[in-house]
Parts: C-alpha cells; structure tokens; sequence
C-alpha cells in the first residue's frame, strides 16, 4: 500500500515551500511543475516527473525532505553525477552524501551512520548498491520520506539509454513499498513513461510531464564542410575574456573515438586546448577529463555520446554534433546540456549525407555473440535515424520541430520577432537561393558529364565522391582533376564564383532531397537518379540554402545580459573560480553564471542587498557574501559606477523573522534566557548546524551585548585576534591562523557578533 498522506493546508504548505526555496537555494519561485512534484511527495504519493535537462528535476526531490524532516534516498547512475549534486547541496547547507565504490570503508561507514541518525536529508546511491548490503535496512531506521529514482528512462527497454541493473529497483519499491517513490527523467516517449510506471510496480502515480522546448537554446544546422574549422570558429565565439580559465563550455559530440581524438587534437593545433572522451579511454582517464571539465580547468571536450549524465556544468554554452545524431530523443536529450542555467546557448548541428550510411553500418553490426540484429530492432532503429534527418534536413522553425514530435504544440515567446527567435530558419541565418534550380542543374549536369567523359575515354568509372565534385565545379586545379581531364569538361569552373564551401553545401542538400544519389560504403561517390533528370527537365524543384557570413545574436541572449556590467562579470568570474579550487568543488557550485550576472546587474553593497541576487541563500550569504561584496564594491569604487541598482527583484529581502518562523522563535527564546546549542537541537528537533545558524542569526538581530554564553572570553580574544589579522570575509584563513585550535561553529558565532558589533543601531 502506498504511504498514508500527509495532511497539509494547501496555502500554508505552498508557502513554506517557497520560503524553503528561498532561504536555502535563493530562488523567489519554482519552475513549471516543480511545485506539484514536491507535493505529491509530501501528500505521500508516487509520482513520475519528466522535466528537460535544466528545468530542475533535481529540486523536486532535494526540497521536501527540508520541510518533512525525513531524508530522500536518490538513486543516481554516476558517481560523478553524485558528487556534484552533493557539492551543490552542502554549498547550500542541505546534509548530503553519497555511497558508492570510490569510498573507503571507514568513510562509507560514517556515511551509513550519518543516514541511520538522520543527520542526512540526502543520500546518494547507484541502481547496483540499493539491494546489497545494509542499505534497506538503514532505510527503514532513516525512517526515510521518499525514493527518487533520477534518470528514470533507463529501467526502460523503450528508452534511448537502457541500463539493465534498473531492473532491480522494481524489488526496492517492493521492500520500501510504504514509501513514496518519484521516478524523474529528462526525455521520454508516452511508450517510455508507461514502461517506467510499470517496472518500478509505481501506484497510481502522479504524472507530470513538462514543456519539452527549451526557450534559452539556440538551434542551428549546417552543412558539414571542414570540420575542425567549423568547430573552432564555434568556440571562438564562447572563450569569454580570452584568459583561458574560467572561460564558457563547449561539448563536442562525435560518432566514433577515432573521431573525438582527431578533432580534439585539431582544435590542440589550432590553439583551442580540448580533450577526447569515449569509452575506450581507461576509467582514470575518464574520470579526469570529466572532473577537469567540471572544475573548469577543461573547457572544450571532443566526445562520444559516452560523455553525457555526469555532466551537471550549468555554464556549457555550446553543444556542437559534429555527426547527425541517431535519434531526436538523444538529440534532445545531448542538446540539452547546454544552458543548463537557463542562459542563452547555442546547439550547431553539422551533418552530411555520409552520415546516414554510418549510422545504418552501425546498426546492422552484428552482436557480441556475432548474430546479426532482429530486424524489427534495425528498423525501429532506422525510422528513429529518419526522423532525426528529416529534422536536419527541414525548413521548419527548430524549437516548432522537436516539440512537435515530442507532442506538444509551440507557442513562440513573446517580443521574439519573426517565429521563435531563436533558431537559424527563424532568425533568417539561411538564406534561400533564388538561382536555385540553376545551381542544381549546373551540379547534376557535371555529374551526368563525369559518366559520359568517362565512357568516351575508356575510363573504368565515372563517378567521383562530393570533394572532386566541388573542386571541378569550383575550378580547382589539381592533380586529380589533370589525371582524368576533368578541366575540360564545359562545367568545369562552372560555380567559381561561388564559395567551395557552399558548392559542397548544395550538393549534400540535393543528396538530401534524392535529387542526387550517393551510394554507401567507406568510400562513396555522387550519381545521378531519375529525380535528377527530373530537375533537369525542370519538372522537379528543388530547394538550396546558404547561411549567412555570421550567426545572428537571438532576442534572448541580447537579453539575458541586459543591465550586466561585463567587466564586473569577469572579475566575479575570476573570484569564483578561486574560491571553486581553494575548496576543491566546481565553480558553478559556488554561484552559477546567472547569479554572477544578476549580481553584476545588480551590484549590491548590503548583505540584505545581496541575498535579493539569483541563487543566493542563506548559507551561501554566509559563505561568500562579504567575498563577493567585496569584488562589487573594488570596481564600483574603482569605475565609478552605481551599486544596489533595482532590477527587477522583491521590494525587500526575505529575511526570516522571529514572529513568522516558530524555529527562530523558540531558538530567540531559548538563546536569550542562555541556552547552549546543543540544547536548542535537542528542543527544536533540529541539527547542530542548523543550531549554530539559528544562533547567529539571533546574535546578529538581538546584538546581545557578549557572547559568555557560548564563547568564552578567551576563545573570544583569540578568534577575535584571528579575524583581525586574517579578515573577516572568510572563516578558513582565520581557522588556519589558529592552528585549527577553535572550530569552525565557534568562528561562526563569533563572526556574528563582530558584524553586530558593527551594525548601525
């Protein structure tokens, strides 16, 4: 039977959920679906959540155990995947921990500790681990709240990413079947999310499904020409101040790993440092390049679709397909790494009429046990390749097309101009040739010509691959076209006006358009069909494109930076990642890019001031504001440019007050009559942490004239030495100062004090 609801006054919990929000992840509200997710955990139900990647599944499993006091097992399929997500949490102030194989046993044991007590409101565990050991066990004396099963598609046969230990979280929701289980996934088909419901045994979930369309990306296709060139000239366009750290991400996605090595080494040449990814990497290695990616100290990787889930970097600005893809689920769900933060971001697909070929070859390989592939498998497999070409290959507003299939009609945002504003056919980057059917007939015909050149000279073949058609169309000069004489055929030089990259792009678009054929194969060449004669007797019309020199800025991203100073963005930039490799965690852990421009915009001098800023909550106050504070108020200084500038934020920062949060309350009463802090966790049921905050808190607003109670005067003289040798903006150089003699929630306490100490009256 599923868990009894909780019973709660629907107005009265929304409100706490958005004070929650606020006060820990530093949001003034919730994103589409998310309030419903988090309550039917509170009501005790199951649920199946699909939200894209960046529309915040994870917080719909990260805030309720903040309200119900129990904790949230999560099942996760990445260690690395964890580790963030617990790096992000612990920023924040939420107890979490992860339990998987990089642990040794006397930390796995303090882990499994921290969980039984209820120390912890999350934690983390991979699909293999949840049935061995103590786990379920531990569960149960947890007395835990919820189950999130997280990347749910892949208990599914159905799914794009099957992984078939999820079959065993069916016997997790059988011993824990008192407990709500919430299944999230970023893409799933209605097939998909049905099959998720039914493996995971989930009673009469809740099923939200969220928009698929992602307003903040950009989606571009184009005809793959030279490859490296492309690709660089992409990156070009995020490499921010140009310093080399710190600067934005870009994920290359390749079909193959001789293809990632390559091109990652390519672009090495070409002074854009960048890494290859893929499965035949040793598992160190991987690991590296994922953790340097994180940490910023990668920024372009080159990989294959291996490189995916453990990929939580908010500041990727650019996924680039160098291939098509082999599906629109994974096209969508690859895409949507970028922009994560709900900043602008760009998705270039490059593709060519090869590909196809490729990924058919893929497709029928033969299994490990050598048997060729079930014939529906293939194709179930090629319609779903089809439909992705037919996506590349169409005219149709990007953002229109893929919610389309996805089932969903498309309302463009408003203020977006012509379409939705933010793909190349909206924002007219294409531009249709008008001599369309002229260049088609001059392509086809020097096709046609190669095989009538080749029958008057005896010549064993003509046909020729894409690269020696566009050099004869072009004019080129090479040793090839002098072997076969191809300088004198009458089309030679024929569209030397024109740029070859061009030539090339309309030769893969009459491919696509079967107004030419190509045939398979490593080594394949162009020929003519009947839908060629067709467009030569001009009864067959065809369609060309031709982008423009530059790629045009959407209405958007213009936006996204409206009000920001740049110049503080990239010194707050700077100061982010410092911090990130002072304490070992990415920088998007500290603050995401949308908080440094909101900050940047904004420009606050207050610590109230500061936690009106995007993502700032109160630990995160705590932690980085008199760091930050302190950046804003150097360059304002030194640029003469205003602070606490209104953008658009609450009226007022929403701090918590005595008489509206019973908390506080009792913890302002039981401080002011000289309670320890241990007694007030004991009391108000809380941790030790949150002790020490609800303390401070009451020190810094009551401004008590000492602090005997809790510090004594030599612990105070001391910590008060080191503050003022070391600076007040950060706990760590004073605690090192000290020799680590005085912990870090004495330095807390005392730090409150000094800014008391220092308010205005």
């Amino acid at each position: 039977m599923p868990a009894t609801p909780q019973t709660h006054d629907q107005p009265a919990l929304s409100s706490k959920i958005h004070d929650v929000l606020r006060e820990t992840w530093g949001h003034a509200r919730l994103r589409d679906l998310q309030e419903p997710a988090i309550a039917a955990v509170l009501a005790g139900r199951d649920s199946l959540v699909v939200l894209p990647t960046g529309g915040g599944k994870s917080l719909c499993y990260q805030l309720p155990p903040l309200i119900t006091g129990r904790p949230t097992l999560v099942v996760s399929p990445l260690i690395s995947l964890m580790n963030d997500q617990v790096a992000s949490l612990r920023a924040n102030g939420v107890p979490a921990a992860a339990l998987h194989s990089g642990l040794d046993p006397a930390e796995q044991r303090e882990v499994e500790r921290a969980f039984a007590s209820g120390e912890l409101k999350l934690l983390f565990v991979a699909p293999e681990r949840v049935l061995a050991g103590r786990l379920i066990a531990l569960a149960r004396e947890a007395n835990i709240g919820a189950v999130a099963i997280d990347e749910a598609h892949c208990i599914s046969q159905w799914g794009h990413d099957f992984r078939p230990e999820y079959r065993s979280l069916r016997l997790l929701r059988e011993r824990l079947d008192a407990v709500p289980f919430q299944a999230l996934t970023a893409t799933a088909t209605p097939r998909v999310r049905e099959d998720i419901a039914a493996q995971l045994a989930l009673h009469e979930p809740e099923i939200l499904v969220g928009v698929f369309d992602r307003p903040n990306l950009t989606y571009r296709v184009r005809a793959r020409t030279k490859l490296d060139e492309q690709v660089a000239e992409i990156v070009r366009r995020h490499r921010g101040s140009g310093l080399g750290e710190g600067e934005e991400g870009v994920i290359v996605y390749c079909l193959s790993r001789k293809d990632t090595e390559k091109l990652a080494d390519a672009l090495t040449a070409k002074g854009i440092p960048a890494k290859a990814y893929h499965a035949g990497l040793a598992s160190t290695k991987r690991t590296r390049v994922e953790r340097d990616f994180s940490m910023e100290k990668v920024n372009v990787v080159c990989a294959t679709v291996a490189f995916g889930m453990g990929i939580d970097r908010s500041n990727v600005r650019a996924v680039v397909h160098a291939c098509l893809p082999r599906s629109i689920e994974g096209y969508q769900q690859e895409t949507g790494r970028a922009g994560r933060d709900g900043l602008g971001a760009e998705c270039v697909l490059l593709h060519a009429p090869a590909d196809l070929a490729r990924w058919r070859r893929l497709i029928e390989m033969p299994g490990m046990d050598g048997d060729p592939p079930d014939p529906s498998f293939v194709n179930a497999q090629v319609e779903l390749l089809n439909q992705m070409h037919r996506l590349a290959t169409g005219a149709t507003c990007r953002h229109q097309a893929l919610s389309a299939y996805f089932g969903q009609a498309y309302t463009p945002p408003e203020g977006a101009g012509t379409g939705c504003g933010g793909c190349d056919i909206c924002l007219g980057e294409l531009t249709e040739m008008t001599d369309a059917a002229d260049v088609a007939k001059k392509i086809i015909s020097c096709v046609a010509r190669f095989a009538i050149h080749a029958e008057e000279n005896g010549a064993y073949s003509g046909q020729f691959g894409a690269r020696h058609l566009v050099e004869v169309l072009a004019g080129a000069k090479t040793k090839k076209v002098e072997e076969f004489g191809h300088e004198t055929l009458s089309t030679y030089a024929i569209l030397a006006d024109m740029p070859r990259d061009v030539i090339g792009a309309c030769v893969n678009q009459l491919v696509d358009q079967g107004a030419l054929g190509r045939t398979p194969g490593d080594m394949p060449v162009i020929h003519t069909n009947e839908a060629s004669r067709d467009v030569l007797k001009g009864v067959r019309d065809v369609r060309l494109v031709r982008p423009e020199s530059a790629p045009k800025k959407s209405k958007r991203d213009e936006a996204s930076w409206e009000g920001v100073d740049r110049d503080l963005f990239e010194k707050l930039r700077a100061q982010r990642l410092e911090v990130a490799r002072e304490r070992g965690v990415p920088p998007y852990v500290v603050f995401s890019d949308a908080s440094l421009r909101d900050m940047a915009a904004r420009r606050p001098s207050t610590r109230d001031g500061f936690l009106l800023v995007r993502g700032v909550g109160r630990s995160k106050l705590e932690d980085f504001g008199e760091i930050f504070l302190g950046v804003i108020a150097a360059h304002c200084t030194a640029e003469g440019a205003a602070m606490d500038v209104d953008a658009g934020a609450p009226a007022s920062p929403p701090k918590r007050r005595a008489d509206d949060n019973p908390d506080l309350r009792e913890a302002t009463r039981l401080y002011a009559g000289g309670a320890g802090v241990d007694e007030v966790a004991a009391t108000t049921g809380r941790t030790r942490k949150t002790a020490v905050e609800l303390l401070c808190e009451y020190i810094e607003r009551e401004r008590p004239a000492d602090i005997e109670a809790w510090v004594d005067a030599v612990t105070l003289a001391e910590a008060q030495s080191a503050f003022d040798e070391a600076g007040d903006a950060r706990l760590k150089p004073a605690y090192v100062y000290l020799n680590e003699r005085i912990g870090y929630d004495t330095l807390r306490i005392v730090q409150a004090y000094r800014r008391s100490r220092r308010a205005p009256a």
